[in-house]
């Protein structure tokens, strides 16, 4: 894709050619022209970013606080094997009983 520093970027029918290709799509010549012009507004918008002055902003990873929502890792007493399979259709030594699926 072409653009330098300041300069405003846009997208080819080259380059939506070159993207389809590495993405192994087969476009018609008119979805190559509407994914120009798609792309094109894309870019278009995006540069309005640049208009903002983000000087005295840090840059962050996320835009909320994040903190760690998990609860501590307590042992607690779990499901007894009996309680598992009490209503299994099928078990054998104490473990689920299901059809092969292998010939």
């Amino acid at each position: 894709m072409n653009g330098g520093e300041d300069a405003p970027m846009s997208i080819t029918v080259k380059d939506v050619e070159h993207v389809a290709n590495l993405a192994r799509l087969e476009l018609s010549e008119g979805e190559k022209e509407q994914f120009t012009g798609q792309l094109n507004a894309i870019l278009k918008y995006a540069e309005k970013l640049n208009e903002l002055d983000t000087e005295q902003v840090e840059p962050t990873s996320h835009v909320l606080p994040v903190t760690n929502v998990m609860r501590d890792d307590v042992v607690k007493e779990s499901v007894t094997v009996e309680i598992a399979l009490k209503n299994a259709p099928d078990e054998e030594d104490g473990q689920f009983k299901v059809p092969a699926v292998l010939e």
